[in-house]
C-alpha cells in the first residue's frame, strides 16, 4: 500500500515537472513573439538580451529557428541562418547582423541578376560555369554587408527614432561608427579580392558600381525614388556576369536584362517600403510607397509589362529557347498574381509578397539554364535535317 501511494505521488510531481516545462517554453515563445522586431529582412528579437535570458532558463531561443526534440534518444536541428549568428561567439554577433547574415533574403536579391547573367553568357548547351557562380555568390554576400554598413552608418539618427530599426547595431551602440568603419574597410578589402579574379574588363566595371553603393542611402533624403538608384546597384551583377565569362559586355543581351531587373528592384522594393510608410512619414525620408500610394497597384503593373519585355529582348538577342519563355511565362504569372493580391495597407502581407521574389528570381535562372541546354539539342535537329 505505502509503496503504491510513493509510486503514485513520484508520478504526479514528474507529471508537474512537465507540465511546468512546457508553459515556461509556450510563455518564452509568446514573448519573444510579442517583443519581435521587424528587421530589414524579418522578425527577429534582440538576440543580445533575450537570446542570453532564454538561453540561461534552458529554452532555446525561437528566432534561431533551433528546433531541439527528444524522439527514441536522438535530437534533430533546424538550421536557419539566425542559427549561424547566433551560434557565434557573442562579440562577433553585432557585426554579422551589421551585415544582416541572419537575414539572407538581400542576398539573394543582389545575387540573382548575377546568376541570369552567368547562364545568358555560357555556352550553347552547357551548364552555366560553377566556379563563376560561387565566385560572385561569396561576392554578393560581402557587398551586400558592406551596402548595409554603410546603410547604418548614415542612418544611425534615422534609426534610433524608429522601433524597426532601433535594435541594430550601431544605433543601439553595440557598435561605434569608428568600429562599423573598420569592418567596412575589411568586407570591401575581401570584395576586392574577389574582384580582381576575373578580366580587366570586369574589374574595371564592377569598381564603377561603388559610387551606387556609397550612395544609394542618401537618396531617400533627397528623392521619392530610392527604389530606383537601390535597382541600379543591385543589378550590376547582370553586367558583371556576363563580362566576367565572356570577357566584355554583348550589350543587346546585357542592358535589356539589366533594365529588367532595374524594373524587378522596383517592384519588389516598393512593395517592402509599404511596411514602413508610416514610419518614414515621421522620420522625413521618401520612398516610392509614398509616391505611389494607393496608385501603387498600377505601377507595379508597368514594371511587370516593362521588366518581362526587357527580358524577352534579352532572350531574342541571347538566342534562348523554348523553355526561357515558358518561364517567362510563369514568371509573368507569379508577378501578376503578386501584384493583384497585394495589400499594400497589411505589412504581413508586403512581406510575404516581398520574400516570395526570390522564388520568383531562381524560377528565372532555371529557365534561363534549361533554355541554353535546348540549344544543343535544336541545333542537333537543324544538323540532322540538313544531313
Amino acid at each position: 500500500m505505502l509503496q503504491a501511494k510513493l509510486t503514485s505521488q513520484l508520478t504526479l510531481n514528474a507529471l508537474r515537472r512537465v507540465h511546468h516545462g512546457a508553459c515556461l517554453y509556450s510563455l518564452s515563445d509568446c514573448f519573444l513573439h510579442k517583443n519581435g522586431v521587424r528587421t530589414k529582412y524579418g522578425l527577429h528579437s534582440d538576440s543580445s538580451v533575450l537570446g542570453r535570458v532564454f538561453y540561461s532558463q534552458g529554452a532555446i531561443h525561437p528566432s534561431v529557428r533551433l528546433r531541439e526534440t527528444q524522439h527514441y534518444g536522438r535530437r534533430s536541428f533546424s538550421l536557419s541562418a539566425a542559427t549561424i549568428v547566433n551560434s557565434a561567439p557573442a562579440p562577433v554577433q553585432p557585426y554579422l547582423r551589421l551585415m544582416r547574415l541572419d537575414k539572407p533574403i538581400g542576398t539573394w536579391l543582389l545575387y540573382l541578376p548575377c546568376t541570369w547573367s552567368i547562364a545568358l553568357a555560357a555556352d550553347p548547351g552547357c551548364l552555366p560555369d560553377l566556379g563563376m557562380l560561387t565566385l560572385f555568390g561569396t561576392g554578393a554576400l560581402l557587398m551586400r554587408g558592406a551596402g548595409c554598413t554603410i546603410n547604418d552608418m548614415w542612418d544611425k539618427d534615422f534609426d534610433k527614432k524608429v522601433s524597426r530599426t532601433a535594435t541594430r547595431p550601431i544605433a543601439s551602440g553595440e557598435i561605434s561608427r569608428m568600429q562599423a568603419l573598420v569592418f567596412l574597410g575589411g568586407q570591401l578589402t575581401l570584395a576586392l579580392g574577389i574582384l580582381l579574379c576575373l578580366n580587366y574588363y570586369s574589374i574595371a566595371l564592377g569598381a564603377a558600381s561603388l559610387s551606387l553603393v556609397i550612395t544609394y542611402p542618401l537618396m531617400k533624403r533627397i528623392t521619392y525614388w530610392p527604389q530606383f538608384v537601390l535597382g541600379l546597384t543591385f543589378n550590376w551583377g547582370a553586367l558583371l556576369g556576363w563580362s566576367a565569362v565572356q570577357g566584355s559586355c554583348d550589350w543587346s543581351v546585357c542592358l535589356p536584362l539589366y533594365f529588367s531587373g532595374v524594373m524587378w528592384t522596383l517592384i519588389y522594393d516598393t512593395i517592402y517600403a509599404h511596411q514602413d510608410k508610416e514610419d518614414d512619414v515621421k522620420v522625413g525620408v521618401k520612398s516610392t510607397a509614398l509616391r505611389f500610394q494607393e496608385q501603387t497597384k498600377s505601377w507595379l503593373s508597368g514594371f511587370t509589362v516593362a521588366m518581362m519585355s526587357g527580358l524577352v529582348v534579352a532572350g531574342i538577342n541571347a538566342e534562348q529557347t523554348l523553355p526561357y519563355y515558358t518561364v517567362l511565362s510563369a514568371v509573368a504569372i507569379h508577378l501578376t498574381h503578386q501584384i493583384y493580391t497585394l495589400d499594400i495597407n497589411k505589412p504581413e502581407d508586403c512581406w510575404k509578397k516581398f520574400v516570395s521574389n526570390r522564388n520568383l528570381g531562381l524560377l528565372l535562372f532555371l529557365g534561363i539554364v534549361a533554355g541554353n541546354l535546348w540549344k544543343e539539342r535544336r541545333e542537333s535537329l537543324l544538323q540532322n535535317e540538313e544531313v
